[in-house]
């Protein structure tokens, strides 16, 4: 048994595995094999970017840092994550409360999707006003 595991062990060494599979590079594609349509065209975020670097739209770094406004926003993002019938748009828009107001952004499949997250927003305790900026992505 230990003769085994001694020949295994020089067999891996041998062939310059270890305990830890180091990673190859990646192969080249078949011919005529199908690309993954990400490496066909990169997403481009450049003018939304743009229009976010303005400081017209709150983003991520707007959001208040007071007990309320982040239990405000936890509690909409739970709900949201929780919705079985949303989309993964749908799970991930920007919630960014400051002083009870709610500003919702990012993209949505439907306007059933926009709807149904604004009026979560708007049910959640301590919510003084929603402002829903969800857009309709283009299919």
């Amino acid at each position: 048994m230990k003769s085994t595991l001694v020949a295994l062990a020089l067999v891996a060494a041998a062939a310059g595995c270890s305990g830890n599979e180091a990673k190859t590079a990646p192969q080249a594609a078949e011919p005529g094999a199908e690309q993954p349509s990400a490496m066909a065209k990169p997403a481009d975020n450049t003018a939304r970017n743009e229009r976010d670097s303005h400081g017209d739209t709150k983003t991520a770094g707007d959001q208040a840092e007071n007990a309320t406004d982040l239990a405000i926003t936890q509690q909409i993002r739970q709900q949201v994550v929780k919705a079985d019938d949303l989309s993964v748009n749908g799970k991930n828009v920007k919630i960014v409360t400051i002083d009870g107001v709610v500003t919702l952004r990012g993209p949505v499949e439907t306007v059933r999707e926009k709807t149904e997250i604004g009026s979560t927003a708007k049910n959640v305790d301590g919510v003084k006003r929603v402002d829903n900026q969800l857009e309709i992505a283009a299919k």
